[in-house]
């Protein structure tokens, strides 16, 4: 595989020079299906292959890997912040440059996201705004439901997160419970989301579990013992790589060969 940085003119809808790492294949005929692996708040682009074993979980999948810089963004239009349009820049700008780049396979069928934390909110959110995009998301302990975040405090946490979202999210574009209830059954991606029991987002992701069983709307949820730490990530994206390669169909490997005796 081949570890590869890129930066990317500031004509873009975010309005300045972006980044992402991409794995690519080396000696495999492609095209490859992609997945979008997205980091968490405190962290950027490299993260997911400075503090996981990533190359070496995906080196004989037959996959690019393509992890994108979205600050502290959200990945999300911000309501408040002029030229801070992650949401278009990731799934227009640098998707429409990843498949003029790279040997992809340039339907829905062969994208997916995941990601962790912001990134694990920001994967299924794009996706089930985008079914047309992306075929599946996977979060590891995301911050999924934003929509309990109101507006109206002074503290500078709630500040930023109101130049991103404005005052009040809930039932919004941005809220993933109501985009799921508002789109038909079989428009939505294959969503699949896991946390640990000791993450101090896990009732986010027990309530939109919850709010899925209630919609019968189809996805898999786990929660596995593990904290809010690249310990947990890095375990359990071994974890969801299955799943998401079969999502993408990506066949299994062959069987070795019985051996006669």
């Amino acid at each position: 595989m081949a570890l590869i940085d890129i930066s990317l003119r500031g004509s873009n809808a975010i309005g300045r020079m972006s980044q992402f790492k991409a794995i690519v294949p080396e000696g495999k005929k492609g095209p490859f299906p992609v997945l979008y692996l997205l980091h968490g708040l405190s962290d950027d682009h490299t993260a997911w292959t400075a503090r996981t074993s990533l190359e070496r979980y995906v080196e004989s999948m037959p996959l690019i890997v393509v992890m994108p810089n979205g600050h502290r963004s959200w990945y999300t239009n911000a309501a408040g912040k002029p030229n801070e349009n992650f949401e278009t820049y990731i799934v227009s700008e640098l998707v429409s440059f990843v498949d003029a780049t790279f040997p992809t396979i340039p339907t829905a069928q062969g994208r997916a996201l995941a990601g962790l934390s912001m990134g694990g909110y920001g994967a299924v959110k794009l996706a089930v705004k985008n079914p047309d995009l992306f075929c599946a998301a996977h979060s590891f302990s995301g911050a999924l439901d934003m929509a309990s975040r109101q507006g109206g405090a002074e503290d500078a946490w709630s500040r930023e997160l109101n130049l991103i979202f404005g005052n009040h999210l809930t039932d919004g574009t941005e809220d993933i419970f109501a985009i799921v209830k508002n789109t038909p059954k079989p428009a939505l991606p294959a969503i699949s989301f896991d946390c640990g029991i000791d993450d101090f987002l896990i009732e986010h992701n027990r309530k939109l579990h919850a709010h899925l069983d209630k919609l019968d709307i189809a996805h898999i949820y786990q929660e596995y013992p593990g904290d809010h730490n690249w310990q947990y990530w890095d375990l359990h994206i071994q974890d969801a790589l299955p799943w998401i390669a079969k999502q993408l169909g990506i066949a299994d490997p062959p069987a070795e060969p019985a051996v006669e005796e």
